[in-house]
């Protein structure tokens, strides 16, 4: 029975790896968007007084014009629609031990070392497929892609700008930032990186013309209404943009962007917004002035874009950890249209109406694998990932759908977004405007919170733990005592330095590529694309309805 369940497994996957449907709609897994972190224990089963509380990173009090309200309600129970009470995420609890062991070190660093995004040439290789589509990756059998196709070059100036070979701008800008918490640790499986691009009129002077200075004080300005604080910049002349960026009154040299917001005035006579206390500046100024473009504290412009490399753990001849070339994932994100606050915020009411009326309706997001999934608030989300050969192919609608939950409705997010708001600042090398092979994640400080303590000391404190699923011996050894006490000398050091704690050794980056490459080769994303190698523990194969977590909201 054993040899015949073995010998279905392999056929399986080997059958789901070569015959991949990119066009098939029925779901496995309805409830992609519930991610597998959520089914974590709360409880530790060693030790019933002790708690386990990662929740709170992500289902937090909502900050304006985020408008999921309740979210932090979300750390006392597993508030799941009874189709997810099982977990769907099954290949959490598989054991990798023997497929790992037969990958070699040499082999898989070959393998990550390999660029699946350019050719040898330097060209994009899913721009040439995208451009010349074969019908599988065709979705509506129209002939053509509808979606992002690939254009960014990661060549960056010392400014962190994307630059073409011939020394054009693409646009795209990389920004540093502190990875967010627990899943995101290239301890914890992957190293990643985020660009943003405004649309073009944010990228042009008056006359329509590019202009770099005119685009960097738009993503300045940006940062400032998302972070919702001052910004610092270098010393500029308000009189060529004829904004008070400094709001002192006066057109005069300006270092900062001050975060001051009015609310502007409606003008029934021009049918036009009027007397902004924060404005753009360049041709994106002129819109502003027009009504054909909008501003507001917490949301980006229509037209924004980010892309996410999600890549594998590379190791240099020195051990120092690094971002691989491979790359696993290419996440795109697009805002296609404006909601007023007034608008978020009744969606929000529906969402908590529904919520309390329909518990166990499943959410369903409108879109397919070119355009990507709509998050019913402006975004829209898609991506590729690798194939069984290690090419990078549209994610289906279930792969995409994974990506749904998290860019809908956590109380921790920025319209929609997680990473922009974590940029560094001025006091960062190249005020956090560079890529993370311009300089690595060594020597950034650690985030500190209003209440005197710090951001990532925090979430051990918090967690007990260095990720989810408590499967992370290398930062349990290091953080915590044997009774799971923090050690105080070791946090003390990542107050200085985080890579302290979210680089992983070389041994355990080794372990997580070849547990990661197995997921690859067998295809079965839908099942769970976190890199372990021993089934995980600390995970709930089944719950009860409305089961409590035994955590109090932080």
């Amino acid at each position: 029975m054993i040899r015949f369940l073995l010998l279905f497994n392999l056929l399986f996957y080997a059958h789901f790896a070569n015959a991949f449907d990119l066009k098939n709609r029925v779901l496995y897994n309805p409830t992609a968007y519930i991610t597998s972190q959520c089914y974590t224990k709360t409880v530790d089963e060693t030790n019933k007084n002790i708690l386990h509380n990662p929740c709170f990173s992500c289902h937090t009090k909502n900050k304006e014009p985020n408008y999921t309200l309740g979210d932090e309600e979300l750390q006392e129970s597993y508030d799941f629609p009874e189709s997810a009470l099982k977990n769907p995420w099954i290949n959490l609890f598989k054991d990798r031990t023997k497929e790992v062991a037969k990958i070699s070190d040499e082999e898989i660093l070959n393998y990550i070392r390999e660029d699946n995004y350019k050719d040898k040439n330097g060209n994009i290789i899913l721009k040439s497929k995208l451009e010349n589509l074969d019908k599988s990756w065709d979705s509506n059998n129209n002939g053509k892609w509808d979606g992002y196709i690939p254009d960014i070059n990661f060549s960056f100036d010392k400014e962190g700008f994307d630059r073409t070979n011939s020394k054009e701008y693409t646009g795209w800008r990389a920004f540093a930032y502190r990875p967010f918490l627990g899943t995101f640790w290239p301890t914890n499986g992957s190293t990643d990186d985020v660009l943003i691009r405004l649309p073009k009129l944010f990228q042009t002077n008056e006359k329509k013309a590019f202009d770099l200075e005119v685009y960097k004080l738009n993503l300045s300005i940006i940062e400032s209404l998302i972070k919702q604080k001052d910004i610092s910049i270098d010393e500029v002349d308000e009189k060529v943009y004829e904004v008070d960026l400094n709001q002192n009154g006066k057109l005069d040299l300006a270092s900062k962007i001050v975060f001051k917001w009015l609310k502007p005035k409606y003008d029934f006579k021009t049918k036009k917004i009027k007397d902004f206390s924060m404005s753009y500046v360049g041709e994106a100024r002129q819109k502003l002035l027009n009504s054909e473009t909008l501003i507001a504290p917490g949301l980006y412009p229509v037209g924004t874009e980010f892309a996410h490399t999600v890549r594998y753990i590379d190791i240099e001849a020195d051990e120092k950890i690094k971002m691989a070339d491979r790359i696993k994932e290419l996440r795109y994100a697009k805002k296609t249209s404006w909601f007023t606050y007034g608008e978020l915020k009744n969606l929000g009411m529906e969402e908590i109406k529904e919520a309390h009326d329909f518990p166990d309706r499943i959410e369903t997001f409108i879109g397919d694998i070119e355009r990507g999934l709509n998050n019913k608030k402006g975004w829209y989300y898609q991506g590729f990932i690798e194939d069984a050969k290690g090419e990078l192919r549209p994610q289906s609608y279930e792969e995409t759908l994974f990506c749904m939950g998290c860019h809908s409705n956590l109380g921790v997010i920025a319209d929609s977004t997680f990473v922009f708001q974590r940029k560094l600042e001025t006091d960062s090398f190249s005020n956090g405007w560079y890529h993370w092979n311009q300089k690595g994640l060594e020597k950034i400080v650690d985030k500190r919170l209003d209440n005197g303590q710090t951001e990532y000391v925090r979430y051990l404190k918090e967690n007990n733990s260095g990720d989810e699923f408590r499967a992370n011996s290398e930062v349990k050894n290091r953080f915590f005592t044997k009774e799971n006490r923090v050690k105080k000398d070791e946090i003390e050091k990542i107050k200085n330095d985080i890579s302290y704690l979210i680089l992983p050794s070389k041994s355990r980056a080794l372990e997580l590529n070849k547990a990661y490459k197995i997921i690859v080769d067998e295809q079965s994303f839908i099942y769970g694309r976190d890199a372990h190698v021993k089934p995980l523990i600390n995970v709930y194969k089944k719950l009860k309805e409305r089961q409590s977590t035994g955590l109090k909201k932080q």
